[in-house]
């Protein structure tokens, strides 16, 4: 087994020379200021939010973003909704790339489904985290439901387990794709209706919670917490679709 190190800072400013790093995975953390350089190797592969990206002394940020807008325009409507139209344009595009998307992944066996491609979620295990992202974002913040949480939500893997627990979250759970599309089915009908009565005041309206415990305490609009939904919505669809084509050529060859 691979050493792991987990919420560590024991790495912040160190100097990394001369040494094996071949297949190296760097997962969900802070790399602001990280440096690689002088060094070699194939099929590097870098992905995540970053402000500034600079490979051998080219800034290929804008080339990325607009790569990926072209690719899937959808993040587009998501990152750039402002008004109450623009939100419900964008979800009447994440509505149709799901549905064109759900009906791609049944044509798969479901064991594919629950296939992690390159060590990311499954495409069981997406359905799940979006399922969480409507729970927190809409269903508690923005609705302040009695139980916005459905326990087969999945959260990004930086929440702790015991704020999970405390959810009511199932986190080993191994639902079927039909046992978690049902709730994730009713909570984009909610955000449908959410976004169809949307008005321009009710945007700037500050939420009454905040999407969960372990999220900072500062205002949450309703603008915001949308905007949040659209843009998980986009970029998952974007990891779903990738990691579909690899499973599918699987598939085939099987």
């Amino acid at each position: 087994m691979p050493a792991e190190y987990t919420q560590s800072d024991q790495f912040r400013g160190a100097r990394i020379h001369l040494c094996d790093l071949s297949g190296l995975e760097i997962r969900d953390c802070d790399v602001t200021g990280l440096k690689i350089v002088d060094c070699y190797g194939g099929n590097v592969s870098l992905g995540g939010g970053f402000e500034r990206v600079v490979v051998n002394d080219v800034d290929v940020t804008a080339y990325v973003e607009a790569e990926l807008d072209r690719l899937h325009p959808n993040r587009v409507l998501a990152r750039e909704a402002t008004s109450a139209a623009e939100y419900r344009a964008a979800w009447d595009a994440i509505e149709k790339q799901w549905e064109e998307t759900l009906d791609r992944a049944r044509r798969l066996p479901e064991a594919k489904l629950h296939e992690q491609v390159d060590g990311e979620w499954s495409f069981v295990e997406t359905q799940r985290h979006l399922l969480m992202a409507s729970d927190a974002w809409i269903g508690n913040a923005v609705l302040e439901e009695d139980a916005p949480y459905h326990p087969l939500g999945l959260p990004a893997g930086g929440m702790p387990a015991e704020a999970s627990a405390k959810l009511g979250l199932t986190l080993d759970a191994t639902p079927t794709l039909d046992e978690v599309l049902a709730p994730r089915l009713a909570r984009m009908a909610t955000m449908r209706r959410v976004v169809d009565e949307l008005t321009e005041a009710e945007l700037d309206r500050v939420c009454g919670r905040k999407p969960a415990d372990p999220y900072p305490d500062k205002e949450y609009v309703v603008r915001r917490c949308l905007t949040v939904v659209c843009k998980e919505e986009a970029e998952h669809h974007r990891y779903a679709v990738r990691d579909l084509t690899v499973l599918e050529a699987g598939a085939r060859t099987e």
